[in-house]
């Protein structure tokens, strides 16, 4: 399919933009239950995607369908801060094939760029674009608005 992703009726209801003649009436209607953690995350995944549920349920959002998307961010999200931790423990670069002399002095070297370097980048890019899937960017954000819950007093008929 070429040509811009179609946007889900429930976010279209939730941005506001949504309109009868283009919502699709025999789209599914996902879970509201909050998703759980799939058990193939690790603790820090696990802990990931807890927060990342925890910041879209208020946005109206966030539903036990959404599970595998937000496992995949979380897991990114774990892979950034992995690999983060590489590159302060070893730089951002690295020596490799060094040459010496008869004498043991160095004749020749390569510095090259550490591997997490370029592995840290396509996380952050892919965590990036996951992110911004559930409105969790300042630009998507900006598209989404939600409805305020009536919070009646439950106990106004009492009185």
């Amino acid at each position: 399919m070429v040509g811009r992703k179609k946007t889900p009726d429930h976010l279209k209801v939730v941005a506001g933009t949504d309109r009868p003649d283009r919502m699709n009436p025999d789209a599914p209607v996902p879970d509201e239950a909050l998703p759980d953690a799939p058990e193939w995350l690790s603790t820090r995944g696990a802990e990931l995607f807890d927060q990342l549920a925890a910041v879209i349920t208020p946005m109206g959002i966030g539903s036990a369908s959404d599970a595998a998307m937000l496992a995949l961010a979380a897991s990114r999200l774990e892979e950034v801060e992995i690999c983060t931790a590489m590159i302060e423990d070893g730089g951002r670069t690295f020596v490799s094939n060094i040459e010496y002399d008869n004498d043991g002095r160095v004749v020749s070297q390569q510095i090259k760029g550490h591997p997490a370097v370029a592995q840290r980048s396509e996380a952050m890019r892919h965590a990036q674009s996951l992110l911004s899937e559930f409105g969790l960017s300042p630009a998507a954000r900006s598209k989404v608005s939600v409805t305020k819950k009536n919070e009646a007093n439950p106990f106004a008929a009492l009185g």
